[in-house]
């Protein structure tokens, strides 16, 4: 395996808008392999929830910088009958607790950024045997064949994927992880752009999965020798705990607006931000202004604000959370909220500033009607760091999410969930599936989300064109950044308006990318709309 002799200038293209997709059985990921995979899933009987699975363990291969066997997951699927949500994140260790940080790491000292202490139980397997046993038509062993050739006969890193991947080859916290170089450097580099890169290891803790249906990897070899490389290294997770997880089924929860419902899953997920947002916007025309002008986006850049201070705050496991969702949720409060918005006026009204993530989306749906919402990520790029020689497990840092505050509703404790970033969404219009739809990107998610929603109902523009639109990132205080296909006059009248511009760039990580599948009508005579988001890789395919 040798890099490519040619030596293109794989930054430099022209600007292009891509074409919806229109089929009645469809999937849309961020990455072409993926998308086939879950189309050849549907060609052989699956269904979307099927598909949905085989390109998810695809995901992990391709985007192994975003994503990988180690991740967490939720999901919000549509069954033909009724909308059921997913929450496939994992649990703290039993040995956490803000003691052992405290002994480990001195008090005082903020939750590590890397490495086995921020390793929680991985919960995607689990989701992908649940989604399985409940809705899938074929054998779950079929669903992981595809991803099981990929990592064996390996596949061409893509630009963007290569790029990430170059990016966190040069983060020394990372690359120091044990058992990080051994998988994902070969050659002592990253792999260029069109480079083979083969994972036989993770071919084998596919087939285990494939096997046990995701038994060996909770209750077998997979989780005994997780333990075992974690006692050798320096973590505290042990067998028993992965012994100790499921996933959770939940009631997904919503939010009226423009004449249809969005729902998102309920916390330990930000999911509520986009919802508390949409809420706050109801008390605004915001239809009756110019659709990409200043005025337009200040009130959403707002109303976002408004929503992580509140998220921030509040937003934990649910077992432990002071103020309830539906309080978060009481129209009387968020008309009180909306009334603190100054049209003319940027303020700061003292949100949080998460850090970046790596995040894969994918969406499905077939011609019976069934429709998939379904995300899984390590986190922070290639997570902690970690990961499993021999079995390419690489392991998220989600517990970099908790705290060590006593009186924070996110503290750690042991076998609990830690504030979450990846969040799946689908909306609704009179109790009928409309659209299932995702933004990748930390805290961008739920930004993602209303924007393009607001674009969607209150402008009326397709899905992919709200996916190529311009998009702004709330960070901070008065901090935001804009991407530079942003009107200049609107970038203009935001300064004017008090926020505070940053970079204006194209950056996939700081706007996110995307994946919308919208129902036309009954899907065996009319079918689906399909966009994928040129941020990334995208690709949305159908039939």
């Amino acid at each position: 395996m040798t890099a490519p002799s040619h030596a293109f200038d794989w930054t430099r293209g022209y600007a292009s808008q891509r074409s919806p997709v229109f089929a009645r059985n469809v999937v849309s990921t961020s990455h072409p392999l993926a998308a086939q995979a879950g189309l050849r899933i549907l060609g052989l009987g699956g269904n979307a929830v099927d598909a949905a699975i085989a390109a998810a363990a695809c995901m992990t291969l391709v985007e192994p910088c975003s994503n990988g066997l180690g991740s967490d997951a939720f999901a919000i699927v549509w069954d033909g009958h009724s909308l059921q949500g997913l929450n496939a994140s994992g649990i703290a260790p039993q040995a956490w607790t803000p003691d052992y940080f405290d002994r480990k790491h001195g008090p005082g000292v903020a939750m590590p950024r890397r490495g086995w202490d921020t390793v929680t139980v991985p919960g995607a397997v689990g989701g992908w045997v649940a989604l399985s046993e409940r809705y899938g038509r074929l054998p779950f062993a079929d669903l992981m064949a595809p991803a099981i050739e990929i990592a064996e006969r390996g596949y061409a890193v893509p630009v963007v994927v290569q790029g990430k991947w170059r990016l966190a080859s040069e983060v020394p916290d990372l690359v120091a992880q044990p058992g990080f170089a051994e998988a994902f450097l070969p050659r002592g580099r990253a792999p260029e752009v069109g480079e083979l890169f083969r994972f036989p290891a993770a071919a084998r803790t596919l087939r285990l999965i494939a096997q046990t249906r995701g038994d060996a990897f909770y209750r077998g070899e997979i989780a005994e020798a997780t333990a075992a490389f974690a006692r050798q290294t320096g973590g505290a997770i042990t067998a028993a705990d992965f012994a100790a997880y499921a996933p959770q089924w939940v009631e997904t929860i919503s939010m009226d607006y423009a004449g249809h419902t969005l729902h998102e899953i309920p916390p330990n997920g930000q999911g509520i931000a986009a919802l508390i947002a949409l809420g706050i916007l109801k008390h605004f025309d915001i239809a009756a202004l110019p659709v990409d002008s200043a005025a337009s986006q200040h009130l959403q850049i707002e109303a976002m604000k408004l929503a992580f201070a509140d998220v921030y705050r509040y937003v934990s496991d649910p077992s432990t959370m002071r103020v309830q969702v539906s309080e978060l949720l009481d129209p009387g409060y968020l008309a009180e909220r909306a009334r603190l918005i100054d049209t003319k006026r940027a303020q700061d009204f003292r949100a949080g500033n998460p850090a970046k993530g790596g995040t894969i989306y994918l969406t499905a749906a077939d011609e019976r009607g069934m429709m998939v919402s379904f995300i899984q990520s390590n986190y922070m790029g290639f997570g902690s760091g970690v990961v499993v020689p021999g079995y390419g497990l690489s392991l998220q840092n989600r517990g970099h999410g908790f705290t060590r505050e006593a009186d924070s509703a996110n503290v750690v404790a042991p076998g609990k969930r830690p504030f979450h970033t990846i969040i799946p969404a689908f909306l609704m219009k009179d109790g009928r599936p409309q659209m299932s739809y995702g933004v990748m990107g930390a805290n961008m998610q739920p930004q993602g989300h209303m924007q393009t929603l607001v674009r969607m109902l209150d402008y009326r523009q397709h899905p992919q064109a709200a996916c190529d639109a311009p998009r702004w990132r709330f960070n901070e205080g008065l901090s935001i950044n804009v991407e530079a296909t942003m009107n200049p006059a609107a970038i203009d009248g935001l300064r004017a308006l008090g926020h505070q511009i940053g970079d204006i760039h194209d950056s996939y990580q700081d706007f996110g990318a995307g994946q919308f599948i919208w129902r036309l009508g009954d899907p065996a005579e009319e079918g689906y709309v399909a966009a994928s988001d040129p941020r990334r890789d995208g690709a949305a395919a159908g039939w």
